[in-house]
């Protein structure tokens, strides 16, 4: 058997994920094709997504992951949502199967098993984050389900965050979510920062906050892997703060993203070092 899958997002042109989910097929002897679809080449916009998706099922796809700005937009295309990507409210992963796309996320996931590998340690007590998407919602699942018991959550968008924190909190009641005013509020008197927005990226340059609102007693955690450095991670480095790149989590929610298209089971720790 052969397996074609995707991903679908806007500005993905360099993105690894065909790097990374291809290398990993044949270090296993089997044939996969990863493809991009890229909606800013061609000035696309979520109004196509019924299109596109139509289209994938047609040409053969087994499935496709979905990033930034789709992973909610997608969800009233779907026949079934996992039981994660349901309370989160996201999906990262669709698969094809049976005439019906099936959504899941593999997001939290991916950042639980990066964040207990890289700061087994770190306080979980008060967590500020910045961002209320459709990554910023795994995120924040994953940190309360590894037991974080405060999280302030920021946005531009007000009625996004807002209704994060509902959601969130309803979810795990036993926890305080609540909904920041500012970054700087968000971040202060935090045992840690993650930051969610696609600021950035490659094609979202600048830093969602000035640098100088981290302290070096707080942990630094990225989401965004390429380019593998932002300019806000590298500030946090230089002012000591334990930090937690993008990388870990691209490549484990890769890996899990992998095992549901193929029902195989890549070597994570292999896609990890040769990430590269």
């Amino acid at each position: 058997m052969s397996w074609l899958c995707g991903l679908v997002g806007e500005g993905i042109s360099s993105s690894r994920s065909p790097a990374m989910h291809e290398r990993e097929a044949k270090n296993m002897g089997i044939p996969l094709v990863y493809r991009i679809i890229d909606t800013h080449q061609w000035k696309g916009s979520v109004q196509n997504l019924p299109d596109i998706f139509h289209w994938l099922e047609r040409f053969g796809f087994n499935g496709v992951n979905v990033t930034h700005p789709y992973k909610q937009a997608i969800i009233p295309l779907l026949d079934e949502l996992s039981d994660a990507a349901s309370a989160i409210g996201a999906v990262n992963t669709v698969i094809f199967k049976n005439g019906k796309f099936s959504g899941h996320n593999t997001d939290w996931s991916g950042y639980a098993a990066n964040f207990k590998q890289t700061l087994p340690n770190a306080s979980l007590t008060s967590i500020g984050q910045i961002g209320a998407g459709g990554a910023a919602a795994a995120v924040a699942y994953a940190l309360l389900s590894l037991g974080a018991t405060e999280l302030k959550i920021f946005d531009v968008d007000k009625k996004k965050s807002h209704d994060l924190v509902e959601r969130l909190q309803n979810l795990f009641p036993l926890a305080a979510v609540h909904m920041a005013q500012s970054a700087e509020d968000t971040l202060n008197g935090a045992s840690g920062v993650v930051q969610t927005s696609p600021i950035g990226m490659d094609s979202h340059p600048g830093t969602p906050f000035p640098s100088s609102l981290l302290t070096e007693k707080q942990w630094f955690s990225e989401v965004i892997y390429f380019p593998r450095e932002t300019k806000l991670l590298g500030e946090a480095r230089r002012k000591g703060c334990p930090t937690v790149s993008g990388i870990g989590m691209a490549v484990f929610q890769a890996a899990d993203a992998f095992e549901l298209f193929t029902g195989l089971t890549p070597d994570r720790e292999r896609m990890l070092r040769e990430f590269d």
